[in-house]
């Protein structure tokens, strides 16, 4: 048979289930796609860009008269952008989310593993730590909102168990997480310096002997208490004039507890 006789498959109208109208009247607040990776290319301090992987969460409000939304168009709006990704091209992302999928409130969630190349403080070698960041993107209409949030581990050595030995302290290792709102760019570094600098001591990757002595004594010398560390970072986050809003919270997994220490402090500069 030649190719001229095969003939062509009829175009058959296929019905849209989603647009069809739901009867019982009850919006949605959030409806889309979950934990779906793509590579990205992010802003890098020192080297100019970072490829990593993301993960990303994309949502739309539905109204109470739409029985489902277009999944589909989700995927389809995050393969059409490039792979480098900045706050620029996130709120584009989302002014395009709205329109595509016809909704007046979106929200979309980039969560990414972020690699610094730390020196350490005494042999100098160096070596790889990876912080968990997140950008995350809300849109109400013409109006939308980006907050950058950061984990960062560090060392804490408790105040009171310093106080009362004889010798030696407790200390533990912590997950410091803040999430700003910037009226300008804002590097991911700067932040994670910010809460570094805060703590009893920074983590690094690899450490020798020297370094070993050096951090366990730096933690000696600057103890901190859960309570201490937010209200620390907190003061260091007022005094920043890029920063409109932010959360801090700090969480201690105790050494000599089976349970975790627990602060956070809010604030939004723009209020009142």
């Amino acid at each position: 048979m030649s190719t001229s006789q095969i003939s062509k498959p009829k175009v058959v109208e296929i019905a849209d289930v989603q647009n069809k109208p739901d009867i019982r009247h009850i919006a949605i607040d959030k409806v889309g796609i979950k934990d779906i990776r793509h590579p990205v290319l992010v802003k890098d301090r020192s080297q100019g860009v970072q490829h990593t992987i993301a993960s990303f969460n994309m949502y739309v409000e539905l109204p109470h008269n739409f029985k489902g939304t277009h999944m589909s168009r989700f995927v389809e709006i995050l393969n059409s952008h490039d792979m480098e990704i900045s706050v620029e091209s996130f709120r584009g992302m989302l002014a395009e989310m709205n329109k595509r999928l016809e909704a007046e409130r979106g929200h979309i969630e980039m969560n990414f593993p972020y690699f610094i190349n730390k020196a350490a403080p005494v042999s100098g070698v160096k070596s790889l730590m990876d912080y968990q960041v997140s950008f995350i993107g809300e849109i109400n209409g013409s109006q939308d909102q980006m907050t950058i949030k950061v984990v960062v581990p560090v060392t804490s050595l408790c105040p009171c168990s310093k106080e009362i030995s004889k010798y030696g302290a407790h200390n533990q290792r912590s997950h410091v997480t803040i999430a700003v709102r910037a009226n300008t760019f804002v590097w991911v570094e700067d932040l994670i310096d910010l809460v570094e600098k805060q703590a009893s001591c920074e983590l690094y990757g690899l450490l020798k002997r020297p370094d070993e002595k050096f951090v366990t004594e730096r933690a000696y010398e600057n103890p901190k208490f859960v309570e201490d560390m937010v209200r620390d970072v907190a003061a260091q986050l007022n005094a920043d004039a890029r920063i409109d809003a932010y959360v801090v919270e700090s969480e201690n997994f105790e050494s000599i507890h089976n349970h975790s220490a627990y602060a956070m402090i809010r604030k939004d500069k723009t209020a009142g």
